[in-house]
């Protein structure tokens, strides 16, 4: 493709960039062009993967001005004659996000000028902001109304199914008060939604767990107590192996859908008596085959990682309404 404006190795930091350079995309490009560089553009531009969160904000403002006709519309004119930077529409705040990547020290906490600390213990921000004011002047409607978006816990476990229905929904209740009194009220933004159906493909995703810009897929098992060994791919306890759910491929799609979020599978064990730290989860002779992003662990080890995962990604105060919403659209 022809760069006339910007090199093809320049850096997407470039402030004169345009929208169209900073997704790298033609001007003609159609929506689905526009969608496949966005995705690109985010996985690399995004602080949790190395990223810049500066560039990230670009790529964002980028997507969303062009991916609407009217702003499109709008911006082309002014693209036409010159004007169009990268910035947002006129008069308009630009993106929210401003975290350092995660695993730094201020990852979790994040200080703007003039913004209070934006920690995961704070109340919830929401993203975009519900402002009757600003819907009402633009002509539109909130994607979700604001009493849903405040709810902390949407839908239930669903029966599916014959065989099993009753013990895969007791297990699945479990987790759903274990998430709902150690990790919800820790974490006001969080929002937990049981009852997905799957991307990848026809199955489920017991729960998703979304706070800031990190998601957690979590399935539930329930074993016997006793000490076992997680290798990567099976868990084994007295010559048994146990294969649990498989969520890679489900992590890899959700990844794919929302580039703007750090995915991760979490399958949590619980023990038929409620005890929290049974049974036990060991990691032993991790194989090369195993999957960083999928953690096996019992109820204990659940909540403690949860909190970890969750609080210290950016912005862990934040709704982010938009992935909120499409979440939502997928339950049963």
């Amino acid at each position: 493709m022809d760069w006339p404006y910007q090199k093809k190795d320049e850096c997407l930091t470039e402030t004169s960039s345009s929208h169209y350079q900073v997704l790298r995309v033609a001007v003609t490009a159609t929506d689905k062009e526009i969608k496949v560089a966005y995705r690109k553009a985010a996985r690399k531009a995004h602080p949790d993967h190395g990223g810049d969160a500066a560039a990230f904000r670009r790529v964002t403002a980028a997507y969303e001005t062009l991916i609407d006709p009217k702003r499109r519309s709008a911006y082309d004119r002014s693209y036409a004659a010159g004007k169009a930077g990268n910035g947002s529409d006129e008069g308009a705040p630009g993106p929210h996000f401003d975290a350092p990547a995660a695993g730094s020290h201020a990852s979790a906490t994040v200080h703007r000028p003039n913004a209070p600390r934006n920690t995961a213990g704070d109340a919830p921000v929401y993203v975009p902001p519900y402002d009757p004011a600003a819907f009402e002047a633009a002509g539109a409607v909130p994607l979700i109304p604001l009493s849903q978006a405040s709810q902390q816990v949407h839908g239930i476990p669903r029966k599916r199914g014959i065989f099993g229905a009753d013990a895969r929904i007791q297990r699945e209740m479990r987790t759903v008060q274990l998430i709902s009194r150690q990790v919800l009220p820790a974490i006001p933004a969080a929002r937990l939604i049981n009852g997905l159906q799957s991307p990848a493909d026809n199955s489920h995703i017991d729960h998703a767990l979304l706070s800031g810009y990190r998601l957690a897929l979590i399935g539930s098992m329930l074993l016997p107590k006793g000490a076992y060994a997680w290798d990567g791919q099976t868990l084994n306890h007295g010559g048994r192996s146990i294969a649990p759910p498989q969520l890679a491929h489900v992590v890899r799609a959700m990844q794919d859908i929302f580039p703007e979020l750090n995915v991760t599978g979490w399958t949590v064990i619980h023990s038929p008596d409620g005890n929290l730290h049974e049974p036990v989860i060991d990691r032993h002779r991790r194989s090369a085959g195993g999957h960083d992003t999928i953690q096996v662990v019992n109820a204990a080890g659940l909540v403690r990682g949860l909190k970890q995962f969750l609080s210290s990604g950016p912005a862990p105060n934040t709704v982010n309404v938009p992935v909120l919403a499409r979440l939502l659209r997928g339950m049963h």
